[in-house]
């Protein structure tokens, strides 16, 4: 099992930006893009990015019906056992709150079943099942145009999944599969949580939180917001840096981020 990759080419930023995941295709040249570099050297200052010159997520749609049908097949390795949710008659409307207890402080998710409900139902699920207690924050990104912390994946190293994946949702789905805009980079704006992937429809239990306005393709299904006691707690560790592991920017936050908790509110 190799971690999961999208390479995000965003002009203006300069650099090809990675985010880790699971995924049970293995291909050895994976490995190499986010393994650790032996060589040590030096990156100089990454400038500021102009915000002002990508557009923002579309809005999201209204329901169409009050339930979605949702499947979640088979995929991958299971990293920590658990059941796939139930997929038939699940609510998009409303909201669920979920609290993270990590030894670092608390962090408040609010979850949008308008948005996606088959992303919040597998979610919740995960966090009733206790999947994500105990579990360690592996990547955090402070370059400018990518500022998330990544978490969800009890293996820690970015390659754990539920053993199951699932589609994408808003916004990916509010493009035509045609449509090249699917693949321009629009602003994710701070407090985003989204879902982080290997492509399309990859989805499993790593999710990444952005505490600074990010730059991505609307290929990252966006299921809620972070809270403000969340995002304090999000950039203390920032603070402190990464260990530069990935190739592609980022890497082991400096500061040992764990959940010890997840429970729905």
């Amino acid at each position: 099992m190799i971690k999961k990759h999208t390479a995000l080419l965003a002009a203006g930023i300069g650099a090809a930006l990675i985010l880790t995941g699971c995924s049970n295709d293995d291909n050895s040249s994976d490995n190499a893009a986010s393994a650790t570099s032996s060589n040590a050297w030096t990156t100089p200052a990454a400038p500021t990015i102009d915000m002002s010159r990508f557009g923002a997520l579309p809005a999201v749609p209204a329901p169409a019906a009050p339930t979605v049908d949702c499947s979640y097949p088979a995929g991958g390795p299971v990293a920590k056992p658990v059941q796939a949710p139930a997929g038939t008659g699940i609510s998009d409307e409303g909201t669920a709150t979920v609290a993270l207890t990590t030894n670092q402080g608390p962090i408040g998710l609010t979850l949008d079943r308008a948005a996606a409900p088959c992303t919040v139902n597998s979610f919740v699920s995960l966090t009733q099942q206790g999947y994500f207690d105990g579990t360690p924050c592996h990547r955090l990104s402070t370059t400018p145009g990518l500022q998330i912390l990544q978490c969800g994946d009890p293996t820690g190293k970015g390659t754990g999944g539920p053993g199951y994946e699932f589609a994408n949702e808003y916004p990916t789905t509010a493009y035509a599969p045609t449509d090249a805009a699917a693949q321009q980079p629009l602003v994710y704006p701070r407090g985003t949580i989204a879902m982080a992937n290997a492509g399309p429809d990859t989805n499993g239990s790593q999710f990444f939180l952005v505490y600074a306005d990010s730059v991505l393709p609307p290929q990252y299904t966006v299921f809620g917001t972070i809270s403000d006691e969340g995002l304090a707690t999000i950039e203390k560790i920032a603070a402190a840096g990464d260990d530069g592991s990935m190739s592609a920017g980022g890497g082991a936050p400096n500061t040992a981020v764990t959940i010890e908790t997840a429970k729905v509110a």
